[in-house]
């Protein structure tokens, strides 16, 4: 059985999907892009505040589920320009453990959803 996790401290889904998917012990996210759930504006100031706001905007589903960062097994990142691997991994890196990160792809993509230049989704389980 699926239960759908929805939170309005993230962005409202800009389409057809769901905020996360909880099935079991298991919280699938969408992918959630720079935009600031008070405003509905995109912060695209630079790509060290795009990638927080990302990870705020994870975080607060993950809450939403009763989980946080140490429950996540899987994330996939795609970028719109693998020049801000750097500053992105510094930021993702600052909401993990090393030495418990989850596994992870990082993906360069042509274009993603409001041309922002980064998205993040993650798997995580209680």
């Amino acid at each position: 059985m699926k239960k759908i996790i929805t939170t309005t401290k993230a962005p409202a889904p800009i389409g057809p999907y769901s905020q996360a998917i909880l099935t079991g012990n298991t919280l699938y996210t969408s992918g959630q892009i720079a935009i600031n759930p008070e405003t509905g504006a995109l912060v695209l100031d630079d790509i060290t505040t795009e990638a927080k706001q990302v990870m705020q905007n994870l975080k607060a589903v993950l809450d939403e589920a009763g989980m946080t960062f140490e429950n996540v097994i899987k994330t996939t990142i795609f970028l719109s320009d693998m020049n801000n691997f750097a500053e992105v991994n510094a930021v993702y890196g600052s909401y993990f453990n090393e030495a418990t990160a989850p596994a992870r792809e990082t993906v360069a993509v042509l274009t993603l959803p409001k041309s922002v230049n980064v998205e993040i989704s993650v798997i995580a389980v209680k």
